[in-house]
């Protein structure tokens, strides 16, 4: 396992570095956006129409702010269940995201759009809100302002802390991970 310190937007020559467990340290813009973001999203994409902020090469984060505080960019952010996603995320790679943040494991098909777009899905560690919050260096709704803590945001971040759990070439870290789990529990 390695470590990089990454800018997006993300090319596939960077992707294709990156292997299930290895850490990241992501700096540049990434787009926050949750399901109610994400089935606006798809729907356009169904209708033939353009997303309202161009996705090519970038990070969609799946987070949610709480309120911000005076002399603060945002309010602290915590990673959201990529699961929940799962059904938007493979549209999303098709049409050229690069990378998912979200918390927690994925399915199958994830893992094939992952392989098929030269994708990757990232995991934020839950419970290290703090951190990710010092992270943001500034944040600006961009699209669907009326959806409130659901609209789309624009954050500028820095050395935010990343684990790769889907890789492009369809390995799963956490499915990884349960595996020698189980084998280590077997042998005693």
């Amino acid at each position: 396992m390695a470590t990089y310190h990454l800018t997006t937007p993300l090319t596939d020559d960077v992707i294709k570095q990156l292997h299930v467990g290895d850490e990241v340290f992501l700096s540049g813009v990434i787009y926050m956006a949750r399901d109610a973001a994400h089935k606006r999203f798809i729907d356009l994409v169904n209708e033939g129409k353009p997303l309202p902020i161009d996705l090519t090469g970038q990070v969609v984060f799946y987070g949610g702010p709480g309120p911000t505080k005076p002399g603060h960019a945002i309010g602290v952010v915590a990673p959201t269940s990529s699961y929940r996603m799962d059904p938007y995320a493979t549209v999303l790679f098709d049409i050229g995201v690069k990378a998912a943040i979200g918390k927690g494991n994925r399915g199958l098909a994830i893992r094939e759009s992952c392989k098929k777009n030269t994708a990757v899905g990232f995991s934020a560690i839950g419970g290290i809100s703090a951190t990710l919050f010092a992270c943001i260096k500034s944040a600006e709704i961009v699209a669907y302002e009326d959806l409130k803590a659901e609209a789309v945001q624009k954050l500028v971040i820095e050395d935010f802390p990343l684990f790769v759990t889907n890789d492009a070439y369809g390995r799963d870290l956490y499915e990884e991970q349960v595996a020698e789990f189980k084998t280590k529990l077997t042998q005693g």
